[in-house]
């Protein structure tokens, strides 16, 4: 089959000049969102005592940057802690039919890995293309529920054989060295779902991980280590070893038709992925029929399979989440935010809402639900179904196909600036928001990504 060499020469052969304009858009897009994430992300609480390590570790004034902060450091160490921060708010960019959220991974290698070898913008955008490709090609393989019912999370485990094609590119491997990164890479790859029995910090580690070990597999094999060349389908490979129902069939076709950045969503809500479209049909049910927390009796929501012991089981703890994570991972609390305050973004996620008694009063008219009709196009479609039953006794429903943020029902390039602009302002000045915006928009004439990446220090 040769699966894992085919995949190394797509990524080798991928070319700027071979992407459509509206694939270098998208990347822009989706780097700009990214940008705003990892920034705000760098002050959350799960942040701090990664970058108190890198202090007492490997501190320094030259380096990769930290994003947000004035700390700079070794790239492996900046892609762990770039990766943490990003991936901590529950704000970052998905893909649906894997189940996993690239930027965290790619975006964060692809700017430490630019600090080894130097990198133009041109270069950065192809990179970004190839290991989007390969991660999200791969979370699709494994077949998503299969490998969520083996413990494992898609991010961490995909991350780490894209963030390695990524750092390959930017350090300009050859083909065989790309190669033994990815099979290197592949000895690294980790991440388990067991963060959820209590809402712990280590979700937000595995996508730094991830790009932390795709860096360190593309060093390694630049110095000539090895890496087994059958690492995708090979017989203990990660197809193999990672899901009882994987597929190497999907990795191949439709590679660029389109690429993967093309169907990635972003997030307008602060939480899972799982609970982005219940929330838009709970928010558009309240507003159509002008509804007060006071006129519901009951809301039924309906979660798809994959999803459901995500953020509606086990019922003790999603009804009673003690900590942000908990909060990010519950459904409950998600409607209940949003019927109380109109919206579910970051300032909902917060220890006074976790602690409030209206919030919980609201929780428990909520009711978790599995629905056959939405898991008819799942995982390439993401439906809900809401129902909320006021006191009058009318019942309204709504049912969503594609949340806000989909490729199909996207945010305008001028939803995402202000998405952008509202997480960023604690952090860098109007000025400073504006020169992002402007060079983000431009990647592709930038010379040199690690003078692009100097913006991206707190002042």
């Amino acid at each position: 089959m040769q699966l894992t060499k085919k995949i190394v020469q797509r990524c080798h052969q991928l070319n700027l000049a071979g992407l459509s304009d509206e694939v270098v858009d998208r990347v822009k897009y989706l780097l700009l969102d990214y940008t705003g994430v990892a920034a705000r992300g760098s002050s959350s609480d799960s942040s701090l005592p990664v970058q108190n390590f890198i202090l007492n570790s490997a501190p320094g004034r030259e380096g990769a940057v930290v994003i947000g902060t004035k700390i700079k450091t070794i790239p492996p160490f900046a892609a762990l802690a770039n990766g943490v921060a990003a991936h901590s708010l529950e704000l970052d960019d998905v893909v649906n039919e894997a189940s996993l959220h690239p930027a965290v991974v790619i975006m964060t290698t692809a700017l430490a890995a630019a600090n080894i070898a130097g990198c133009h913008g041109k270069e950065f955008i192809e990179a970004i293309v190839a290991g989007y490709e390969v991660m999200v090609k791969l979370g699709a393989a494994l077949d998503p529920a299969a490998h969520y019912a083996r413990g494992f999370h898609p991010t961490g485990t995909c991350g780490t054989l894209g963030a390695a094609v990524t750092a390959a590119r930017i350090l300009k491997l050859s083909q065989t060295a790309m190669m033994n990164a990815l099979g290197i890479a592949g000895s690294q790859a980790s991440g388990s779902m067991e963060f959820l029995a209590e809402g712990a910090f280590t979700k937000r580690f595995h996508p730094g991980w991830a790009a932390h070990s795709g860096i360190i597999a593309a060093m390694l094999a630049r110095e000539n280590y090895t890496g087994p060349g059958t690492i995708v389908e090979g017989k203990f490979g990660f197809l193999h070893a990672y899901s009882l129902k994987s597929d190497p069939d999907k990795v191949l076709p439709n590679w660029g038709s389109p690429y993967e950045v093309m169907r990635t969503s972003v997030k307008p809500h602060a939480c899972c992925r799982y609970k982005q479209g219940p929330i838009d049909g709970i928010l558009k049910l309240m507003a159509d029929y002008r509804l007060r927390a006071a006129d519901i009796e009951k809301i039924t929501v309906s979660i798809l399979d994959a999803g459901f012991a995500l953020v509606a089981e086990p019922e003790e703890i999603k009804y009673n989440p003690k900590s942000i994570v908990d909060a990010q991972f519950s459904m409950p609390f998600g409607g209940a935010v949003a019927v109380l305050n109109g919206s579910a973004s970051l300032e909902e996620y917060s220890t006074k809402n976790i602690h409030s008694a209206r919030v919980k009063e609201v929780m428990k008219k909520i009711r978790c639900v599995k629905n056959p009709e939405i898991e008819k196009e799942f995982p390439k479609k993401w439906p809900a179904v809401v129902s909320i039953l006021t006191t009058g006794g009318q019942e309204h429903t709504v049912r969503i196909d594609y949340p806000k943020g989909d490729p199909e029902n996207p945010l305008s390039w001028s939803e995402l600036i202000d998405k952008f602009r509202n997480l960023v302002s604690p952090v860098f000045s109007k000025d400073r928001q504006n020169k992002i915006i402007e060079k983000i928009t431009s990647i592709e004439k930038e010379e040199n990504m690690v003078a692009f990446s100097e913006l991206l220090v707190r002042a």
